[in-house]
């Protein structure tokens, strides 16, 4: 594996000493960016993911634009359904839809069980490039979807303004649920081991919709498959992120499910968090994705809030609560990070 030039996010993920708080953003590589839209004006969304050139390509721009700390690679959270069978289209300011949701258990049976080398060879192959391409200059972050999350999609067919269909087939179809989920758990797991031989330097897993969930469910459906997923990677000092979006019910319990990271949304305070469970795992965020929006003046202000409120400790991945919304100036994302690198120096004093 290549040799870091700058290893601070990885350092942060263990909670070792660093002399900054390094900062990447979900969603980094996108619509913010004129650099990606010019490349997507040329081709559709999914040509885009399935074409490692072009992955790598958009992967690389907010290294080299932004000046994160991190890459995270260019795909979809929705390449393991559409890989297990399922016909995904992307509508334009839509979104993802599935052709053929799951109904019942003979629509779970029928899903084919993946090989990541081949069926997602694509993002492997966009893996190995960026990591060449890099040549060390940051690391590599590898995703993947919650079990949940996806089978939310897989369920509703889409995005959802009350998740009706997802509730009702848990709720109804238990024993169809909780077999889709250990599918999904399994192909999850073999997804991102093939992705860190392939050579990313991290893995995040994003439960999205693990907010929908009441505290009992939450664990049911999503928290005991995240544990399935992390306990069959194969990693060696790989870190594991878990990202539950509204999760907030119980941290400890988030940080007890095998992950390296907890990433936060910005409803709650890092501060608190880290009482609780900053002795147990790093911590990731979690600047609300708005203030993007405001003045240099406010961005700063809200930056130095969270670095203040995790305080002068190790273990913080500084980040967004969610991902950067597209209609976001990327001078304020680049002076967001900037602020970060220059302003969390004096919190790593000892």
């Amino acid at each position: 594996m290549t040799n870091l030039k700058n290893d601070l996010f990885l350092k942060a993920c263990r909670r070792e000493k660093v002399e900054r708080t390094p900062i990447w953003i979900m969603r980094q590589a996108g619509r913010y960016l004129p650099q990606y839209r010019a490349v997507r004006a040329k081709t559709d969304f999914i040509t885009m993911y399935k074409t490692p050139e072009l992955a790598a390509e958009v992967t690389i721009q907010p290294v080299d634009l932004i000046g994160v700390d991190a890459a995270i690679i260019f795909s979809d959270i929705l390449v393991i359904p559409e890989a297990m069978g399922m016909k995904l289209e992307m509508i334009e300011s839509k979104g993802p839809k599935f052709l053929d949701p799951i109904k019942n258990i003979n629509d779970v049976d029928r899903l084919k069980e993946i090989d990541p080398t081949k069926d997602l060879r694509y993002v492997l192959d966009a893996v190995s490039l960026v990591k060449k391409e890099l040549n060390g200059r940051v690391p590599l972050i590898g995703f993947a979807g919650s079990p949940w999350t996806l089978m939310t999609y897989m369920v509703e067919g889409g995005g959802s303004k009350n998740f009706s269909e997802i509730k009702k087939f848990i709720y109804n179809q238990p024993q169809a649920a909780h077999r889709l989920l250990d599918k999904l758990a399994d192909a999850a797991a073999d997804y991102l081991s093939a992705k860190i031989e392939a050579g990313t330097d991290a893995i995040q897993i994003f439960d999205t919709w693990g907010g929908l969930l009441s505290p009992s469910d939450f664990v049911k459906f999503s928290l005991n498959y995240i544990e399935k997923v992390i306990s069959q990677i194969k990693k060696e000092k790989e870190p594991v992120i878990i990202f539950a979006k509204g999760a907030n019910n119980d941290f400890n319990q988030l940080a007890e499910c095998g992950a390296d990271v907890v990433g936060l949304d910005w409803t709650v305070d890092i501060g608190k968090v880290r009482d609780k469970i900053g002795g147990k795992v790093a911590l990731q965020g979690n600047l609300d994705p708005t203030i993007l929006y405001a003045d240099r003046e406010k961005i700063k202000t809200e930056a130095l809030n969270i670095l203040q409120s995790f305080g002068n400790h190790d273990g913080h991945i500084f980040n967004l609560g969610h991902g950067i919304l597209p209609d976001v100036d990327p001078e304020n994302a680049k002076y967001l990070v900037e602020v970060v690198k220059e302003e969390s120096k004096r919190f790593h004093i000892k």
